[in-house]
């Protein structure tokens, strides 16, 4: 049963239902469809939540356990199931497909998935999910739809501004939602309801911090290490947090893992890299760091992004600003073979 996005709100306002599938790249999407159902979950008595994610060593058994288990604190309970790689295995295929089939009684569980390849999609997992959830795609926007995205962005906080200032908007951005939402929210903390003009705009877009998380993973792909911790010196000395410097880090490093898997299939790089909406310049700098990382690396440096993740949220003990820079320095450092 699939759900539009833009539907979720509405529904939830009717009550969770038992089971959800996310299921796509763009993060700020998947961000905002997690919040809108912890909040409701929250509005609606859940007391517990639990978050799970899925790597190499993961124990499908704990999805059991869960299942049998009975909170001595909550009535209703949020579980969280994060598969970074979309690739359950056989066993996890399995317990999918018998969490489908019967769901834990006063516990609504979201999994959350990246865009899938076809035989992930054709899988006897995923079909079951389909058929008993509510799923959600996290859809991308388009170069094309993107000033129209930001106009309605706008709008839901009172602005407006004309036809070629979204353009400049859209363009400074490079299609990448999360940024384009923080510039977005930037001119509602700065100007007040009603129309914003084109030099008020550029004023407050090319009016940013000495250093930014996109600065980092355009020095990582570049390979300049020197520069890489400048900036990662610079972020946390600017006091910015360790988690908004890692979604964009995963933005910039899923789109190389598509276009690297297209690659080793012998499919044209460059309709790979317009697939995964890289464009002009930015397509020679794409080039370049495929040239140096592997997809084994690039891969791993997800799964360790993930890692870093349940570590600033304190999920995991560690130093996620450390982890943070250990990953853009060794990634940097990745000579071409």
């Amino acid at each position: 049963m699939r759900l539009a996005q833009a539907q979720l709100e509405s529904h939830l306002k009717n009550g969770l239902q038992a089971l959800y599938v996310l299921a796509g790249d763009e993060p700020l999407a998947q961000r905002e469809c997690l919040d809108a159902i912890r909040a409701a979950a929250r509005a609606q008595g859940f007391e517990e939540r639990t978050s799970l994610t899925v790597e190499r060593s993961f124990n499908w058994q704990q999805l059991q356990n869960y299942g049998q288990s009975i909170s001595l604190f909550a009535s209703r309970r949020l579980l969280e199931l994060s598969i970074p790689s979309g690739k359950p295995g056989v066993d996890g295929g399995k317990a999918l497909v018998a969490l489908a089939a019967k769901t834990i009684p006063d516990t609504t569980v979201v999994i959350i998935l990246p865009t899938l390849e076809r035989d992930a999609k054709n899988s006897t997992w995923f079909n079951a999910l389909e058929t008993q959830a509510q799923t959600i795609t996290l859809n991308e926007v388009d170069a094309a739809n993107l000033p129209k995205w930001i106009a309605n962005r706008l709008a839901q906080q009172g602005q407006h501004t004309g036809t070629q200032t979204l353009e400049f908007l859209a363009h400074q951005v490079e299609g990448n939602l999360l940024a384009a939402n923080q510039e977005v929210q930037k001119l509602g903390l700065l100007y007040p309801q009603g129309e914003l003009s084109d030099e008020t705009v550029r004023e407050a877009v090319l009016n940013v911090s000495r250093y930014d998380a996109f600065q980092l993973g355009e020095a990582v792909l570049q390979g300049d290490a020197e520069r890489t911790v400048r900036i990662l010196q610079g972020l946390q000395d600017e006091g910015e947090n360790a988690v908004a410097v890692m979604n964009p880090l995963m933005w910039v490093l899923r789109p190389l893992v598509r276009i690297k898997q297209a690659e080793m299939r012998g499919e044209n790089i460059n309709n790979a890299m317009t697939s995964a909406r890289i464009y002009g310049d930015r397509q020679a700098l794409v080039k370049r760091a495929l040239s140096r990382l592997s997809l084994r690396q690039l891969e791993a440096a997800l799964q360790k992004l993930a890692d870093i993740d349940r570590t600033a949220k304190g999920v995991m003990l560690g130093d996620a600003w450390l982890e943070i820079s250990r990953l853009c320095f060794g990634l940097a450092r990745v000579r071409s073979r």
